[in-house]
């Protein structure tokens, strides 16, 4: 199974566990795209929510495509009763948008599975004059916090993070936006913070792509090593993130 469709075999883990974004990207981006009744909106992928509450309650018109069938289930789930909520089942790549365009089109950590070609040139497409693309992510460093716990968990990683498929899909760049007629490129950088136990951190690593697929026996000791880590130095793990947010214009006169 390839990487970008992995995340829906864990729906409930990774709505309950994957981390949320800063009230304050979400302030600064609904008011930068001057979101509100009328404006019409887009979600590549947006798994089971953790960006869709902010834009959704502008009252906007929310369409969200999503790849996996499970983790549209939990999107309908959760959202069918608001009334300007939409979504589609489907494959972001190759669905046919026919003539929708949007004021804002945006991606929550996904646009990165997306060659970057169609990522950037479909976007394009689907923008209205003056629309805004808006990325955004998250960088954690829990090294910061306590040097001598991140030493444990690399150990951890060294003797048994073995998966099966290699994870290759570092090395996206945003910025490249601006070879396909993008204008106005420009990131803004939001910062948080969370504290984890055991349990929470060792399900929060289970909804990274590359972490699910590593075979046994080493899953169950690489998992069973994270969680001692954690318990020897306290308990709790900190999580110092940045929440990075990418964004491009589409000209007026493109």
């Amino acid at each position: 199974m390839e990487f970008r469709r992995i995340f829906d075999t864990i729906p409930g883990q990774f709505d309950q566990f994957r981390p949320k974004y800063s009230r304050e990207l979400f302030e600064y981006l609904i008011n930068f795209a001057q979101l509100g009744p009328g404006k019409k909106v887009l979600e590549i992928g947006p798994g089971t929510g953790q960006a869709t509450d902010p834009i959704l309650e502008t009252g906007c018109d929310y369409h969200a495509i999503e790849l996996g069938e499970h983790l549209c289930a939990k999107m309908r789930e959760k959202y069918d009763r608001y009334p300007n909520f939409h979504i589609v089942n489907d494959d972001f790549i190759t669905y046919d948008f026919g003539r929708q365009r949007f004021d804002l089109v945006y991606s929550a950590a996904t646009i990165q599975w997306i060659p970057e070609e169609t990522a950037f040139s479909k976007t394009f497409e689907l923008l209205r004059p003056g629309g805004i693309l808006a990325m955004m992510l998250t960088k954690s460093d829990y090294r910061t916090p306590d040097e001598e716990l991140y030493q444990k968990i690399q150990k951890v990683y060294g003797q048994y993070f073995k998966p099966e498929t290699p994870y290759t899909h570092r090395g996206f760049r945003y910025d490249n936006a601006q070879n396909y007629g993008f204008v106005d490129f420009r990131e803004h950088d939001f910062h948080g913070r969370r504290n984890m136990s055991a349990d929470e951190y060792v399900s929060y690593c289970g909804t990274h792509c590359d972490h699910i697929v590593i075979p046994e026996p080493y899953k169950t000791l690489f998992f069973e090593g994270l969680r001692n880590a954690v318990e020897e130095n306290g308990g709790k793990i900190v999580f110092e993130d940045t929440y990075v947010l990418y964004l491009a214009r589409k000209p007026l006169n493109p």
